[in-house]
């Protein structure tokens, strides 16, 4: 039987005839058992025999359902980002009120799985929940007047912001003394360099001086308004000059 490709894997297979007893293992247990030892121990340390010791079978038993680590870590990508949110376009202005919810639940499905952004790189065939999150970008963009470009380099725009402070913010859980030390450090470091960083020591001694004032703070949020703030001006040029 020919080895199934990443796409093939993705997308769906169509029935082939297995000989012998039904198969004790089904791929969804393996991308459940594989998921949850990528969010326990990264992905270093995810490996087909790791993850046969976690799921309690021989390491050959999984190349039954994954030809390997690459098509396996596809498939776990796909599955953690799940479906976007439902588009709701009788809303006034859906594209500006959807893109902010479409950007805030990517974000938090990526920062539930941190190791999903490394996955998330380079040219690498696209799974259906994927290319569903970016058709949903797309669908509300389509009659704002912007070019079809446009319109896919805004998605590639969100879509890289939210992945970026994932990234930042992955490590960073709760109160962590080792933090508010660096914190310290950093501050002491600040005063001595106050002459030869002047601007930076100011913007430092505020963000670390206490609690943000409302709606500042908050970098994934910022990002998301100044984003879709460009993008509303840019459609109204298009639409004006329609």
């Amino acid at each position: 039987m020919p080895t199934p490709t990443t796409l093939e894997l993705l997308w769906g297979l169509p029935d082939r005839p297995r000989r012998g007893p039904k198969p004790s293992l089904t791929l969804e247990r393996i991308l459940t058992e594989a998921i949850a030892l990528a969010d326990a121990e990264g992905l270093v340390n995810l490996s087909m025999a790791r993850l046969a010791e976690r799921v309690g079978c021989a390491k050959m038993a999984l190349y039954r359902y994954v030809p390997g680590r690459t098509e396996l870590t596809a498939l776990m990508l796909d599955h953690v980002l799940g479906t976007p949110p439902e588009v709701a376009l009788s809303a006034a202005d859906p594209w500006r009120t959807y893109l902010r919810r479409w950007t805030e639940t990517f974000y938090d499905r990526a920062h539930a799985h941190p190791w999903a952004n490394e996955l998330a790189t380079g040219i690498r065939p696209m799974g259906p929940n994927e290319l569903a999150w970016v058709d949903a970008a797309l669908r509300v963009l389509a009659d704002t007047g912007l070019t079809v470009p446009e319109q896919f380099d805004s998605v590639v725009l969100l879509l890289g912001h939210a992945r970026t402070i994932a990234q930042q913010t992955a490590a960073t859980v709760g109160d962590d003394p080792a933090e508010e030390q660096l914190a310290r450090e950093l501050g002491e470091v600040l005063t001595a360099q106050q002459e030869r960083f002047p601007y930076a020591t100011t913007a430092f001694a505020a963000i670390l001086g206490g609690a943000p004032a409302p709606g500042e703070g908050n970098a994934l949020t910022f990002g998301i308004d100044r984003i879709l703030d460009g993008l509303g001006a840019l459609i109204s040029v298009r639409r004006e000059s329609a």
